[in-house]
């Protein structure tokens, strides 16, 4: 291993925390998930450190507090301009993933996020690493403290340039995983523990710091989102070539976490000696097994431990990896965890027997790498890289559903690596249920309602109750709840109506329920589909209280059925006899004794009989004691159901009609105004959306002028069209008809809707002036023809009032399963989720 010092050399040290955002959810819908007090702190104890630590010079390290994104890459390129020696880059703020998890994004002061994927004011990682291969620095290091840190080991490993074995990589969490923001008061904890390191004295290197930052976080059980254990990870570099000097300060001899890997080693195992005559070798070397198993599961299976006992030596273990779906993967989690420790994993020298990495991903995306991507899982594509967008190749797969298994096989045509072995049933069974706040007094039986009946009986009860759902693309147990919500044959897009949107769904139950609370007003008027067990298992993600729920029974939506799946690979027969030991044994213990207890504290119930609870007692949960046997999911059924549901989600069709009679006159110039509220609404919609204004006055034949013809436009054609003067959008001395305008709007979109389940969207914008022509049997006429028509309605009224009780906006709206605005309400913004949630976004 060859060492870099790089004192006395032209360093450069950069921090970036951005502690302060300019657009925080949820007073700003594209904004991030709120403000970061202690990356403030992480910033200036980090810089203090480095100053101590005498590496860099006086000078050498530079601060950016909440830069904006051209602070950050000016400040990133003079540094790269500049380091002759060592150039640290260290980023702690907000991070989010690209949708495949192959790209990580760092979020700066401006950032947003735009439901069409666009996130503005954020740097990606891949920019960061070109920026840092072209550098004159000899050794680059980067640290990240940030959500989905862990992915950016996976970036470095695609950049095609060989310069890139220079940059090491220290992250704060594994990938694909969130951590919490912390308070004012104190760092994070991966920066908390890495200052401290660097404080101790002496001289530190970054295979050292490494060490001792796992160790101290592993003991202290920090805890990311999802009640994970935070577990830093690193870059392999300092373990197999170059390491780094980091702190040279005066020598600690109080045998602090200084030293050498080795030294390191030392103390652990003087750690776990006996504290007294009869503790016998073998519980020494089992507990330093475990630990050191963990250790080396959480370091992402980069570097070797040898592991070393005062009475023999213990092997390093077989790896069983376990990919499970993202709901699941706490509970299993759990259970490999408590495998890992029993006597069914330990030899009679007290080693362990195998050691397990349990890992998720979207069930879409396995189903599709498992059934037409297997060959590209053992040889990686640019454009096709399961390995990178889902993970290892597993030797265990646990879905939420034996479903998935056959829409596997079905797949699974030509060039199939992959080989499933599925068990003969679930080892476990959770239904999905609608979780409804206690606030909310529905007042209905928990079980004999199809899914629709229960939305429907719980809006009735309250006008505010919404109802969420995850993400059908990425969580089974939400595919599963569209299964029902769809029914046989139903309105697809009258059925997603039933479901509260705004902006991209969270991406799985677990996630749902850690990012409601954030919003206790949300949070008690929010239903929730997700599966039971998480009810009683909870999420650990938030310090805040979410709301009770109590648990409805939909006797339509399948429940879920985690199954045991062994996959054999073309060409991994090499171990194969030692990893179907290793398997086997793991099966059995989850089929045992041991893996009920875990599973029955996690909140499943028997697969078998009469599928009660395996422990606890129902009504202390808000459960209901027997649960309805809907059928179980069929394969068909779900890929006909995803396809459905995308098809429901995909580019939109959105009418405007923008009332243009005489008595629009006052409300029509500038931002509030007609034209300029449609034109702020333009945001929602994307390159493949179709829409078109008309601009709606005359009481005879036409009803309308079209002001935008009906068709995809850039944003710049649209937003032209909505101009006012010089012949764009105008007044007309003229009085409107509605009624009429209403009837041929919906006649248009009824008939371009009629071949496919697209969203779409009628909007209309008035002062209401005319509605003495929506009444009686005219206003009727509309409302029946809204209703039959599938196509909702906003109604938006510049005048306060417009929407009360029996008002014709309110009753067409609610003719149309749409929406009523007036002037009492906060216009632009909820229009333009009304929008957007028809339309799929700018990018």
């Amino acid at each position: 291993m060859s060492r870099f010092d790089a004192r006395g050399r032209v360093n450069r040290a950069l921090l970036v925390g951005v502690s302060e955002y300019d657009h925080t959810a949820p007073e700003h819908p594209q904004g991030v998930n709120g403000q970061l007090p202690a990356v403030r702190r992480n910033r200036t104890t980090l810089e203090d450190a480095l100053n101590r630590g005498h590496v860099f010079g006086a000078g050498e390290v530079k601060s950016l507090a909440s830069p904006t994104q051209d602070d950050f890459t000016g400040a990133l390129s003079r540094a790269c301009r500049e380091a002759r020696g060592l150039l640290l880059l260290y980023f702690a703020g907000h991070a989010v993933t690209s949708t495949s998890g192959s790209e990580l994004h760092l979020q700066m002061r401006t950032a947003r996020v735009l439901t069409g994927n666009g996130l503005p004011g954020s740097v990606s990682f891949s920019q960061v690493l070109g920026e840092l291969v072209e550098s004159h620095a000899e050794q680059v290091v980067v640290i990240l403290d940030c959500c989905y840190a862990g992915n950016a080991a996976g970036i470095w490993h695609r950049l095609d340039d060989p310069r890139r074995h220079k940059i090491l990589l220290l992250m704060s969490v594994q990938p694909n995983r969130c951590i919490l923001g912390g308070t004012a008061k104190v760092a994070t904890p991966f920066t908390r523990e890495l200052v401290h390191v660097l404080d101790e004295g002496g001289e530190v290197w970054l295979s050292e710091l490494y060490d001792a930052v796992e160790r101290r976080m592993a003991e202290a059980r920090y805890r990311a989102e999802d009640n994970d254990l935070q577990r830093p990870q690193a870059l392999a570099r300092p373990w197999n070539g170059d390491d780094v000097l980091l702190a040279a300060g005066p020598v600690d001899l109080s045998g602090g976490a200084g030293g050498t890997s080795g030294g390191w080693f030392a103390r652990l195992r003087r750690r776990f000696a006996p504290a007294r005559q009869g503790t016998g070798p073998r519980l020494r070397r089992t507990a330093l097994s475990v630990l050191l198993a963990l250790l080396a599961t959480s370091a992402g299976g980069y570097g070797l431990l040898a592991l070393t006992g005062d009475s023999g030596s213990c092997e390093p273990p077989l790896e069983l990896r376990v990919l499970t779906d993202p709901d699941l993967e706490p509970a299993m989690r759990a259970a490999a965890d408590a495998y890992l420790a029993s006597a069914d994993n330990t030899t009679e020298d007290g080693c362990l027997r195998s050691g397990v990495t349990v890992y998720s991903a979207g069930a879409a995306h396995v189903v599709t790498a498992l059934g037409e991507h297997s060959d590209p899982w053992q040889q990686p594509r640019e454009d096709v890289n399961p390995q990178r967008d889902v993970g290892p190749q597993p030797d265990v797969w646990i879905p939420a559903t034996r479903a998935d298994v056959g829409r596997v096989t079905e797949a699974q045509v030509d060039r199939v690596f992959a080989r499933l072995e599925p068990d003969a049933g679930p080892f476990a069974y959770s239904p999905v249920v609608l979780a409804v706040p206690e606030s909310l007094d529905v007042g209905v039986a928990p079980t004999g309602r199809s899914l629709p009946e229960l939305i429907r009986v719980l809006k009735d009860a309250d006008t505010k109750a919404q109802v969420r759902r995850p993400d059908p693309e990425f969580s089974d147990s939400a595919l599963l709840a569209t299964v029902g919500l769809y029914g046989d044959g139903g309105d697809v897009r009258r059925a997603e109506r039933l479901i509260t949107q705004a902006g991209r769904p969270e991406p799985s139950a677990v996630k749902l329920l850690c990012t409601l609370p954030e919003d206790d007003a949300a949070d008690d008027r929010s239903a929730v589909l997700v599966p039971e067990f998480l009810l009683r298992s909870g999420v650990g993600c938030h310090s805040v209280t979410r709301a009770e729920r109590t648990a409805l029974y939909p006797d339509d939506v399948p429940g879920l059925e985690p199954t045991f799946v062994r996959v054999r690979w073309e060409g991994g027969d090499r171990d194969a006899q030692a990893r179907d030991e290793a398997v086997n044994r793991f099966r059995d213990w989850l089929a045992g004794k041991g893996g009920r207890e875990v599973l029955g504290k996690q909140g499943f119930r028997s697969a078998k009989d009469e599928r009660g609870l395996i422990a606890g007692q129902a009504a202390e949960h808000g459960l209901t004691g027997s649960v309805p046997s809907a059928d179980p999911a069929d394969a068909t059924q779900l890929d006909r159901t995803l396809e459905r549901y995308g098809n429901a989600h995909g580019p939109g069709r959105v009418l405007f009609l923008l009332d243009s009679s005489g008595s629009m006159a006052g409300l029509w110039d500038g931002p509030s105004g007609g034209p300029g509220i449609l034109k702020q609404t333009l945001t929602g919609l994307g390159k493949e959306d179709e829409y078109g204004v008309w601009a709606v006055h005359g009481v005879g034949r036409p009803t309308h002028t079209e002001l935008l013809d009906f068709r995809t436009h850039s944003r710049a054609e649209a937003e032209g069209a909505l101009k006012t003067g010089g012949g764009g959008a105008e007044v007309r001395d003229a009085e409107a008809d509605p009624h009429a305008g209403l009837l041929d709007a919906l006649e248009f979109m009824r008939e371009r809707g009629a071949g496919d389940e697209r969203p779409q969207l009628i909007v209309y914008l008035t002062d209401g002036e005319d509605d003495n022509r929506l009444t009686g049997d005219r206003l009727r006429e509309v409302e029946d023809r809204a209703g039959e028509s599938g196509v909702p309605v906003v109604m938006v009224t510049l005048n306060s009032g417009a929407c009360d009780r029996d008002r014709p906006g309110t009753r067409i709206a609610e003719a149309a399963q749409g929406r009523c605005l007036d002037a009492g309400d906060d216009l632009v913004p909820a229009l333009r989720d009304e929008v957007a949630r028809t339309g799929t976004g700018e990018e």
